[in-house]
């Protein structure tokens, strides 16, 4: 089952002379519990992808359906919900909520929709991030490392459509970055979670399932590397 379908996804800035076209009618699917790493160089049209399967930024033209739905119809509160609820954003900086500590950022998304915590999940997941330690403190007081765990488990909360990571590791040390990377693939393993890696490093996209290469705007190869 594709749990994303993209469809002649097409974005393009401005006009005239100075029009830029970021995405050129990409279609590709991921089926569910896929681990799925889309690599290319600044500039190549990556970010934008990520932006508009995110519901970040709405595309020129074209499609894009998590589940089944289709996003691009959606307005902003109908896209911040679905967002929240269906996709695991995981950001090269973090993006943890300065004056919570690493349990409240991981649940957010179940304070923000109001929703009756599971302590059983929720120690499950800090459990396999290592950060049970940690629960009580604020980001401050923690490692790169370790607030990416808290990025982590905050994406996997929900147990989204899919975890969409924006150069994960790309603010760590190698040493990091590896571990990051682990727990990525761990999560793929042991909860089945679809996972959509945006990276510039080919090391780093080596790790995933499959890979698709970007170059202005579209994807010029994608190719299954393990089964």
């Amino acid at each position: 089952m594709a749990v994303l379908e993209v469809k002649e996804l097409t974005k393009i800035y401005g006009e005239g002379e100075s029009e830029v076209v970021a995405l050129d009618h990409v279609s590709f699917s991921v089926e569910k519990g896929e681990f799925v790493a889309v690599i290319g160089a600044s500039g190549s049209g990556k970010s934008t992808l990520m932006n508009q399967i995110g519901g970040i930024d709405h595309p020129t033209s074209g499609s894009v359906r998590i589940d089944g739905r289709e996003i691009t119809e959606m307005n902003e509160d109908e896209l911040a919900i679905f967002r929240r609820r269906n996709v695991g954003m995981i950001y090269q900086f973090y993006n943890l909520i300065p004056t919570l500590t690493a349990e409240e950022n991981i649940i957010l998304p179940w304070m923000l929709d109001g929703r009756k915590e599971n302590r059983k999940k929720l120690y499950e997941i800090m459990k396999a991030l290592g950060l049970t330690a940690r629960a009580g403190h604020l980001p401050g007081e923690m490692s790169g490392g370790q607030q990416q765990r808290v990025s982590i488990g905050r994406a996997l909360i929900n147990a989204p459509a899919f975890v969409l990571a924006d150069e994960p590791t790309g603010n760590l040390d190698s040493k990091t970055g590896g571990e990051i990377m682990d727990l990525l693939k761990y999560s793929n393993q042991m909860f089945n979670q679809t996972i959509l890696l945006i990276t510039h490093d080919e090391k780093i996209a080596l790790q995933a399932d499959r890979i698709m290469t970007m170059s202005d705007g579209k994807i010029i190869s994608d190719e299954v590397i393990k089964r």
